[in-house]
């Protein structure tokens, strides 16, 4: 079974975003914080990440930039506001594969992970 890695600061926002990932079918592993989200990728390699950009401790940015010098294959999306445009743009040049728009509709999320985890995103 593939697994997608949740990552958010916020307990209600990861549970929403786990229920769609496991309605998809996908096991799912979850972090709270950015530098949990980089120990837990290194430990295991989700099949893809959905993660939240504005976090504690190490934000979205820094983790998705650790992740991906740890492997540059690594399938992230991004969850921002409208109002993140600057940092959506760094995420994108730093190698996330998309983004989530926030507060999110559940088809979105859907379809952006459906898409990671086949692998079919541009890099």
């Amino acid at each position: 079974m593939e697994t997608v890695l949740v990552v958010d600061d916020s307990s209600f926002m990861r549970r929403r975003c786990v229920s769609l990932v496991r309605e998809l079918g996908y096991g799912t592993m979850e972090a709270c914080d950015g530098r949990q989200a980089v120990e837990l990728y290194r430990q295991a390699r989700p099949r893809a990440v959905l993660m939240d950009i504005s976090m504690p401790r190490i934000d979205g940015l820094e983790a998705l930039r650790q992740i991906i010098a740890l492997d540059p294959d690594a399938n992230v999306a991004m969850v921002a506001t409208s109002d993140q445009q600057h940092a959506i743009y760094h995420a994108i040049k730093a190698g996330a594969r998309a983004f989530v728009g926030k507060p999110f509709k559940p088809d979105s999320v859907k379809a952006v992970l459906q898409k990671l985890v086949a692998g079919s995103l541009p890099t």
